[in-house]
């Protein structure tokens, strides 16, 4: 009767393909940081670390965009996805033999990836660089996703569907028409492509894309991740969950309205870049309402931060997240925009939501689910946790402070002018100015990336610890 009951309350939960993306976020992070690293020190010695056309920076710095956000944090999003919404429906994953399509196209599409952008072949478009056979191959996965995910969610045994899934589900689908719509082009040959829009219309879609890409993949997306990690970690609700479900219809319907404010003091019409500015400012109430539930759910708890890492890498990224997410639309302000501007501050702020929130909500994640994964109680070292996690802050706060000072005073040398109305100094002179920056920039970035290492290393430990109490169990039981 026993054995009855637990088929019946505990389905069999499908965890192999969590495993494979899991293990691979890990991976495709320490690629995409350490090309990050290998970038930011050609900027500093170009001429030192020229290696011809193939591994120039022009080439390598898509490479890197796409490592980290699609290959690390896509490979986070499929893993966190696959784990929480079977634990929160009750329902084993659908379709596992799609499931498992989904992390060998995904893989796939990552290898075409890197290889086809040191070559040069890109449409040129931000964050959507990849040519048009691979764009329909993202497309076909990314469907097969949202089959997998939302028939998950119809098998649930829970009576509603957790907010996390919402986030989850808001992401995949508006993931899909961002990509479906931005990526329209027209075929010229094997890999060329030209994109079915012309001129203004062309930089609006793109930017429509550019930054919900942001606000989907890179917000949304970890949202999900938020609302379930860290009420597991802490052992409490969430703080509120109306606020939760107010913060989810507020974020998706404000955030695509405000990708015109890439586009300031450009031939957009003005109106445009108006509403894209007041709709990045509004966007900060349900941004920071998201925050502030985030750590709230830690009253009663604070008292776990002195002695959970984990949760330290969770709480800190909510305030990376609240962080970002201020000056996010502070910098959408025109006459802050025509201050920040191409300049290296837009650097410090992309890096303070992408190493500062979504890198460490995502490690926070990882170091949860590993034990769970490999049924073993904790990870191999609970003090290489707290390694990782004073590098990882250390290195984000020198990377951005680093960005910040250079970007504010790039943007003040550009505009200088002396009393008879000519500029003050030339581009060259700000670009010998911002070497310092340059410099603590490597460094920052380099600490991160050890971090990385640290981090494979200890859950390739752990991953053999679980191996050896399995043998140690058979040979008991035998």
């Amino acid at each position: 009767m026993s054995s009855q009951t637990s088929t019946t309350d505990r389905p069999q939960y499908n965890m192999d393909v969590v495993k494979l993306f899991t293990i691979m976020t890990i991976v495709w992070g320490i690629v995409g940081m350490g090309v990050g690293v290998l970038i930011a020190a050609q900027l500093i010695w170009p001429d030192a670390l020229s290696f011809g056309p193939w591994l120039h920076f022009g080439r390598l710095r898509p490479l890197h965009t796409n490592a980290v956000i699609f290959a690390f944090g896509g490979s986070a999003l499929f893993a966190t996805s696959y784990y929480s919404v079977q634990r929160t429906c009750q329902a084993t994953l659908a379709f596992p033999k799609l499931a498992m399509f989904t992390f060998w196209g995904w893989q796939a599409i990552i290898l075409s990836a890197a290889i086809t952008l040191p070559l040069g072949l890109t449409s040129g478009k931000e964050y959507a660089e990849l040519e048009w056979p691979i764009d329909i191959a993202i497309a076909v996965v990314w469907l097969s996703y949202l089959a997998v995910f939302s028939k998950t969610i119809m098998a649930r045994r829970t009576p509603h569907i957790y907010v996390g899934n919402w986030f989850y589900m808001a992401f995949i689908v508006t993931v899909a028409i961002l990509h479906v719509v931005n990526s329209a082009a027209i075929p010229v040959g094997m890999f060329k492509s030209y994109s079915a829009y012309a001129g203004t219309t062309d930089a609006m879609i793109q930017w429509w894309y550019g930054h919900n890409a942001v606000g989907f993949f890179l917000t949304a997306g970890f949202l999900g991740m938020m609302y379930y990690f860290v009420p597991k970690q802490t052992g409490r609700p969430v703080y509120s969950y109306r606020l939760s479900i107010v913060h989810f219809w507020a974020l998706i319907s404000i955030y695509m309205w405000a990708g015109g404010h890439h586009l300031h003091y450009s031939a957009l019409p003005d109106w445009a870049q108006s509403l894209g500015m007041v709709m990045s400012l509004v966007l900060l109430a349900p941004s920071w309402g998201g925050m502030i539930n985030g750590m709230m759910t830690l009253s009663g708890a604070w008292h776990k931060l002195r002695t959970d890492p984990i949760l330290r890498f969770l709480v800190v990224s909510l305030s990376f997240y609240g962080m970002s997410t201020f000056e996010g639309p502070m910098m959408a302000i025109k006459t802050v925009n025509a201050l920040s501007h191409n300049t290296d501050w837009t650097i410090g702020h992309v890096h303070s939501g992408a190493l500062g929130w979504v890198a460490m909500i995502t490690i926070g994640a990882v170091y949860h689910m590993i034990p769970r994964l490999y049924g073993v109680a904790e990870m191999y070292s609970v003090k290489l946790i707290n390694t990782h996690f004073w590098l990882a802050t250390v290195g984000v706060v020198f990377y951005i402070v680093a960005m910040w000072v250079n970007g504010i005073m790039q943007g003040l040398m550009w505009r200088a002018v002396n009393s008879d109305g000519y500029l003050m100094y030339s581009f060259v002179q700000s670009l010998e100015a911002s070497y310092a920056g340059y410099i603590v920039r490597l460094i920052g970035g380099g600490i991160f990336f050890v971090g990385m290492l640290v981090m494979a290393y200890n859950v390739w430990k752990t991953v053999q610890l679980s191996k050896t109490d399995a043998t140690a169990s058979v040979a008991q039981t035998v």
